[in-house]
């Protein structure tokens, strides 16, 4: 069973671990270091997630630390969309973690913020994300071509957006 629930400092050792690789850290921003210390999910934690406990959430299968999920809202001009960024721990790829989790966190969303749309922005080459989204009625909106640079090379950036139910 798939849950989100918010972040505890207990949880830095099963952090640390599952971002302490490099097929994980591949699909993510530049901004999470490599190697992953216990050090480094310690200051996430204490110092951004549970803080900021409305928007980090970990993504738990059957009570085990399975991920991570976060919506971002935005402000000015934007004020009315969030982000969602997430990653799922290799050993629960291809289990529909990542869709269960996305379902969840836009039902959250529409249930406590006050957004008419959703976006994440997803790697080219990060297919198996594209689907989650899509499998939660995301839709394309647009490809950015060349508009991030992962590792050196420059690659293409999939922006996949769903609104309100009843919005449009």
């Amino acid at each position: 069973m798939v849950k989100l629930r918010p972040w505890q400092k207990e949880d830095a050792a099963d952090l640390a671990q599952m971002l302490n690789n490099k097929n994980i850290v591949a699909n993510l921003r530049d901004g999470v270091p490599f190697p992953y210390t216990i050090k480094d999910a310690t200051e996430f934690l204490e110092g951004t997630a549970i803080p900021k406990s409305m928007c980090h959430f970990c993504i738990e299968v059957n009570k085990q630390v399975a991920g991570s999920i976060s919506i971002f809202p935005k402000d000015d001009v934007y004020r009315k969309t969030a982000e969602i960024g997430y990653y799922v721990a290799e050993p629960y790829w291809k289990r529909g973690v990542a869709t269960k989790a996305i379902g969840l966190i836009s039902e959250f969303a529409w249930k406590h913020l006050e957004v008419v749309k959703l976006y994440a922005e997803v790697f080219e080459f990060n297919k198996a994300s594209m689907r989650a989204l899509e499998k939660n009625n995301y839709h394309l909106e647009s490809v950015r071509k060349k508009h991030v640079i992962k590792n050196g090379k420059f690659w293409d950036d999939y922006l996949w957006v769903k609104f309100r139910p009843g919005f449009l």
